[in-house]
């Protein structure tokens, strides 16, 4: 019962951050909120996991949740290994762009300088 509880607690919470992030990611909020539901329901009636377990083929309704949570673990790595490779990119893009911005603007300098020596 207790871990029935914290549990409980827990997927509550995903549901609370699952709600804020709706803007955000609405796709990932609503899978979010999904796991969360059906998480408290197995939670609170694990024979239902059971039988669902049975009518897929899997012997267990842990080892079905065990499987779902790997498969949920690996599609949320994959999306942020993937974030992480955009974000990389565009600091590529940012970095060369201020470079050649900056070696543009050299020449322009140094002119400007033997302007003011012979003026000055």
């Amino acid at each position: 019962m207790t871990a029935q509880i914290l549990l409980s607690i827990l997927m509550a919470g995903v549901l609370l951050y699952a709600g804020n992030e709706r803007r955000r990611s609405p796709v990932v909020a609503w899978a979010s909120i999904v796991a969360a539901i059906a998480g408290l329901y197995f939670t609170w009636v694990p024979d239902h996991a059971t039988l669902l377990a049975h009518w897929i083929g899997i012997g267990r309704g842990v080892d079905l949740v065990i499987y779902v949570w790997v498969c949920i673990t690996l599609i949320v790595l994959l999306n942020l290994h993937l974030k992480l490779r955009t974000q990389m990119e565009l600091v590529t893009v940012l970095a060369r762009t201020i470079a050649l911005a900056e070696a543009r603007a050299q020449p322009m300098r140094k002119a400007e300088r033997r302007r003011m020596r012979r003026a000055g």
